[in-house]
């Protein structure tokens, strides 16, 4: 059995539209917001109405919470500005969250999922460790970061 591939997405710079299009393209059933708080100061980001409009395109929204970056982590991140502070706080913050991993490994392995969050480059947003933490565990495949 091959182990199904996880897309992730940023929507830094994206307009709404842009992004169900992306999703669809890339046949994406079900969008995880990765963000410990789904608000966005960008109409349309925020948890309500990203789930309007994803439901609107045929997409599913989910918030996995467990997954987002907390805040103590966000405050240091912000002063340091370096990704390697907020890499390792992540990842001992990661370890701790075993069942939200097994949670979203299972929604792979049932349909096409992305993981959203705010920052374009996936090199630089925890989205990507996430995504490298499934892997590791082997509960996805390959990982594709979709761009607008």
């Amino acid at each position: 059995m091959t182990t199904p591939p996880l897309f992730t997405i940023g929507y830094e710079g994206a307009a709404l539209p842009d992004l169900i299009a992306t999703l669809q393209a890339a046949g994406v059933k079900v969008l995880v917001d990765t963000r410990e708080r789904a608000q966005s100061r960008r109409p349309g980001f925020s948890k309500t109405a990203l789930g309007q409009a994803l439901a609107s395109g045929g997409i599913e929204y989910r918030h996995l919470r467990a997954l987002g970056t907390p805040p103590s982590l966000r405050k240091e991140y912000r002063l340091s500005h370096d990704f390697q502070v907020l890499a390792g706080g992540y990842a001992v913050h990661l370890a701790t969250q075993r069942d939200a991993l097994e949670t979203l490994g299972d929604w792979v392995q049932q349909q096409p999922v992305c993981l959203l969050c705010y920052e374009a480059d996936p090199g630089a947003c925890h989205r990507s460790l996430i995504a490298q933490r499934l892997q590791d565990l082997q509960l996805v495949g390959a990982v594709q970061h979709l761009k607008m």
